[in-house]
């Protein structure tokens, strides 16, 4: 039973076991640097980066080794300080090579970082321009360009920041350590955020199976004018934006639209953490704070390592996994990306890695489809997966168009509750994909 009442919500949804327990309580430790960094041009939604540096280049840790290519796009910063061994497509753990900056790590441990600004009397364009210049990214997942974000059209009236303070997805804990141990940095965060955006009124949403964090930032933000404190019930997708808007602002996100066509603009907890730290201390985006979970793992941790370290030597430093492990997920259990090449590295926006037992997976045998109706009544967005499904898996792509395929967030509540076990997310992101090519292919005949 929720210690706060009176919590918000949305229809639909699902209640998976969360396992937060076993990192919860556990503050960041943070990783020694690594020998050898991998650094993804692209690791953000938009153009990838184009590099700056070449094979043999002597780099230091923050400098800049990638420049943005376009308005949604980002720079890429050095996480340590070494040597370019080669510029080469490498394994990633969205599941998809991509170039990257091969970086042997030097002994020398100095950050570059740019000029302190004064978040007193700064301005809103040169928080925009300070966020670019860091190369900061959303930290939800979707790893968004944050200046983009923080830039909208003239025509869109912006008058709420939320913070996605959720993390409903099972075992993470990341954010939550953030609330607990970085509390006014958040809230200074938020507010130079609204700043940016000329808006009075922050929220920041919580989930209300954190007790802890919510009193926290309750008692902190009474210092902060505008910036309120939402409770918010418990169930997954609570954090997905839409949801999030709908449970704190009471504002529907028509299909097709985006939050700033309901004048909100959604932040996650560790990317206005990030606003902060290249505001104040002049720090680029070369970390990423993460959760290294589950049963299959031998020592949880809450871990703060470099972007561009390989799998391989974070599950080292939590002490290996155990013989029961039988599956690694980069991200939540519900929307992460299954791992097969541990020498991918991590990103900017990677939140958790996860060692799976097989007690912790579903690998039931799929059976026909029960017409129990169970995936709609999930659904948050009132889609109907199983057409859907059926729809992409017999080529009728237009069809599938037609019932809203590509308004799917791809959060995995369908697959979650099927109990004939038919991979609908899979199915149904297959199908978007190939929804998106026919458009493309439509406007450019």
């Amino acid at each position: 039973m929720s210690l706060f009442k009176k919590s918000k919500s949305f229809a639909g949804g699902v209640h998976p076991p969360e396992y937060k327990e076993l990192t919860e309580n556990l503050s960041f430790e943070i990783m020694p640097n690594p020998k050898n960094v991998v650094v993804p041009i692209s690791q953000h939604i938009g153009k990838p980066a184009k590099p700056l540096v070449k094979k043999g280049d002597v780099v230091k840790a923050g400098q800049a080794v990638a420049e943005p290519d376009g308005f949604i796009s980002s720079p890429i910063h050095c996480s340590v300080s070494g040597k370019v061994k080669k510029i080469t497509s490498e394994s990633n753990v969205s599941g998809f090579p991509k170039e990257a900056i091969l970086i042997d790590a030097s002994e020398e441990n100095e950050l570059e970082k740019m000029p302190v600004l004064d978040p007193e009397t700064i301005t809103p364009e040169e928080i925009r321009e300070r966020v670019k210049e860091a190369g900061i990214v959303g930290q939800g997942g979707a790893a968004f360009p944050t200046f983009v974000k923080l830039t909208p059209p003239k025509d869109k009236e912006i008058d709420t920041v939320i913070i996605n303070g959720c993390e409903c997805e099972p075992y993470l804990t990341r954010d939550y350590r953030f609330m607990l141990e970085r509390t006014e940095e958040l809230l200074g965060g938020l507010n130079l955020a609204m700043k940016a955006l000329g808006v009075k009124r922050g929220a920041i949403g919580i989930e209300d199976n954190k007790p802890e964090a919510i009193a926290k930032l309750k008692e902190a933000a009474a210092n902060y004018e505008g910036i309120t404190i939402e409770v918010l019930e418990t169930k997954y997708p609570q954090g997905a934006e839409k949801m999030l808007i709908k449970a704190v602002n009471d504002r529907e996100v028509p299909p097709g639209k985006l939050p700033l066509d309901v004048g909100v603009v959604i932040q996650n907890i560790g990317t206005v953490i990030a606003v902060y730290d290249a505001v104040v201390k002049g720090e680029p985006q070369i970390t990423a704070a993460m959760t290294v979970s589950g049963k299959g793992i031998n020592n949880p941790k809450n871990i703060v390592a470099r972007v561009g370290t390989p799998l391989s030597d974070i599950i080292e430093y939590c002490g290996g996994v155990k013989e029961t492990a039988v599956k690694v997920v980069v991200g939540g259990p519900m929307m992460g990306v299954a791992q097969f090449d541990f020498s991918a590295p991590i990103m900017k926006a990677t939140s958790g890695i996860l060692v799976l037992t097989a007690e912790e997976v579903n690998d039931h045998p799929e059976t026909p489809c029960l017409k129990c109706g169970k995936c709609i009544d999930a659904c948050p967005l009132h889609l109907t997966p199983t057409k859907l499904s059926r729809f992409t898996q017999m080529d009728k792509l237009e069809e599938a168009e037609d019932l809203g395929i590509t308004v799917c967030m791809e959060c995995g509540t369908c697959t979650y509750t099927c109990p004939a076990n038919i991979p609908l997310v899979q199915w149904i992101r297959l199908g978007k994909q190939r929804v998106i090519e026919l458009q493309k292919e439509r406007k450019s005949a």
